[in-house]
């Protein structure tokens, strides 16, 4: 059974064929010990009209019934099932002058076996197609959740980095600083390309992501200068690992929000992978006197990301000297 497409006329058909056959199995046995040609044509007669009968039953239970309990299901399969019963009768007894066959047990018995069958698979049909629909819905519902956390991280880029950006560009702009400004705006240009990435990007290379951060840690290095440094102490082999796009960002962001960064207090930031194929990034804490009231919204869309796209969680450690995050990576 095909389940999310609408069933053809030629699966119904073939469903119709098998429960015919099924049904009607134990006339099978009398045909094959019959010598009258108007039995074999009767035998032929009955499965034919069970056939046609089947296919009825199961188109309208496939197509017509949607979203109906299976009691009213039922019911009308029932009532379908009566009219075709009489029917049959006015035939076999007045086209085919057959009588005995009628009102027999086994007849009454294959009408009532046909109804369960066809309201029966129809119900399972429907509950299914109903629960693929349903899975579908989660699914357009996640990725547009997921776009939306794009969308979210990449305005953890405010203003006032940009503000802070021209602050430096212009400081360097007065030093005449011809090399370094042209450094800065080649930098900055390259955090613009990325970020505008973000919509046709999932998962990429540990590698690809810190070519990216590495033009942004400049930024933030000219910004804060002889204050704020990064170590990367990450292996070759382990930059082929992955990781959703765009996760480091509002690490580095959520340093730089919640923390003094002067003279006094050097930031050192590093980071490293485990044994565990986890990307690790640490920071000493260095605690501004009026916290920023950001409630943590950047890791908690990066944590929903990682849950979405690899199905696991980042893990944070905070002991109070350092403030540590655990990004898992995959293959």
């Amino acid at each position: 059974m095909i389940i999310g497409k609408d069933i053809t006329n030629k699966t119904i058909l073939i469903y119709s064929a098998i429960l015919s056959l099924f049904i009607i199995y134990p006339n099978i046995v009398l045909m094959l010990w019959t010598k009258k040609w108007i039995d074999i044509i009767f035998f032929f007669f009955r499965y034919l009209y069970f056939l046609v009968l089947s296919f009825i039953l199961f188109r309208y239970n496939f197509t017509k019934a949607t979203g109906v309990s299976f009691t009213k299901r039922l019911l009308s399969t029932f009532t379908v099932s009566a009219v075709a019963f009489f029917l049959y009768v006015f035939i076999s007894l007045f086209l085919f002058k057959i009588h005995g066959d009628h009102y027999t047990m086994t007849l009454i018995f294959q009408y009532l076996v046909m109804i369960v069958i066809c309201s029966g698979i129809g119900h399972i049909y429907d509950i299914n197609k109903h629960q693929h629909e349903k899975e579908l819905e989660i699914k357009t519902l996640k990725a547009e959740i997921l776009q939306s956390q794009y969308e979210a991280l990449t305005n953890q880029i405010r203003p006032h980095f940009f503000f802070n950006a021209l602050n430096s560009l212009t400081g360097l702009v007065r030093n005449d600083d011809k090399k370094g400004t042209l450094k800065f705006i080649d930098k900055l240009s390259e955090v613009f390309r990325y970020i505008l990435k973000s919509d046709k990007k999932g998962l990429v290379s540990l590698n690809e992501e810190l070519s990216f951060t590495s033009s942004y840690q400049y930024l933030l290095e000219i910004r804060f200068a002889n204050k704020l440094f990064f170590n990367n102490d990450i292996p070759d082999e382990k930059q082929k690992l992955r990781l959703p796009f765009l996760s480091l960002l509002p690490l580095f962001e959520n340093i730089v929000q919640h923390n003094i960064i002067d003279s006094n207090n050097i930031m050192v930031v590093n980071m490293a992978v485990n044994d565990n194929n986890e990307l690790y990034i640490s920071n000493p804490i260095h605690k501004k006197i009026d916290p920023s009231n950001s409630n943590n919204i950047g890791l908690h869309n990066l944590n929903n990301r990682f849950q979405l796209l690899i199905k696991k969680d980042i893990r944070i450690d905070n002991d109070g000297k350092f403030f540590t995050v655990y990004l898992p990576l995959t293959k």
